[in-house]
């Protein structure tokens, strides 16, 4: 009869079963599904601090062109190579949703060519919040990210200084002086709006009817990048997420999307009113 040469530990070592398997793979499910949405909320939390930095960094490049322009911000919106205008807009440009291979989608080009661009350092990562995905098709038909997805308040510079036709008796800021009311701190100049409704470079919420809710009217519709949330940066430099609350601000994304339509009672349009402009 043979002996045994094997040592004692040797003999005794084994395999997984397959039950003891199927514990140890629960047991690792288990602890990513407790991991993922912890570092998920980390990745979209610094996200947000990078995208309140861009809008921050811009902000401070549109202060610092007021200040060497007697007080005179940018206007939100003028028709590309105005000669009428000396300045013209914070930014030309129109992006497009529903024609990926739009130019202005993924050339920088107006970028370059703003008069706040040698006030940023020439930056072309700080006109987008990190969390926009949206791109473009260049000429390579090679996916490029889209170049913005900040738009200005028309209320801040307006459209070459005037309302545009979007309400007459509201104050249209044009100089530095002008925030007296709701006050450089109470009034945004600059969001994210979402990725199938922003095209040129001024936003617009229209006062019809405020303060009264019912009366309320979505022309574009600001992003919600951060968990249903947007950033906003105001006259005072400072930014902020702001959190939407009714559904109908944060509708699927849709290369089809309804701007200019009624929502009667929406208190997110309320709040952005109230951040926008007063009567003159």
């Amino acid at each position: 009869m043979k002996r045994d040469l094997k040592p004692t530990w040797a003999r005794e070592a084994r395999g997984f079963t397959l039950i003891e398997l199927l514990v140890v793979i629960a047991i690792i499910a288990i602890l990513a599904g407790m991991l993922l949405p912890a570092l998920g909320k980390a990745k979209s939390k610094a996200q947000g601090i990078l995208c309140m930095n861009n809008h921050r960094q811009l902000l401070l490049g549109w202060s610092m062109y007021a200040g060497d322009h007697a007080d005179r911000i940018p206007f939100a919106y003028a028709p590309e190579n105005n000669p009428n205008t000396s300045d013209g807009a914070w930014v030309q440009g129109i992006l497009d949703y529903a024609n990926q291979s739009a130019r202005d989608n993924w050339d920088p080009i107006h970028l370059r060519q703003s008069p706040l661009f040698k006030y940023i350092g020439g930056s072309l990562g700080v006109w987008k919040c990190p969390s926009d995905k949206s791109f473009g098709l260049n000429t390579a038909r090679v996916r490029v990210p889209r170049v913005r997805s900040m738009s200005m308040s028309i209320w801040t510079g307006g459209n070459q200084g005037t309302d545009g036709g979007w309400g007459p008796r509201w104050r249209v800021m044009t100089k530095m002086g002008d925030f007296t009311d709701p006050g450089p701190s109470g009034t945004y100049v600059l969001l994210d709006e979402r990725e199938d409704s922003i095209n040129d470079g001024f936003f617009v919420v229209s006062m019809e009817g405020y303060p009264n809710a019912a009366a309320t009217r979505m022309i574009d519709f600001p992003a919600s990048y951060h968990n249903r949330a947007g950033g906003f940066s105001f006259a005072d430099g400072h930014a902020e997420i702001k959190s939407w609350k009714d559904g109908r601000t944060t509708p699927p994304i849709s290369r089809t999307l309804q701007l200019n339509v009624p929502m009667a009672n929406n208190m997110d349009i309320v709040w952005m009113q109230e951040r926008s402009t007063r009567l003159k």
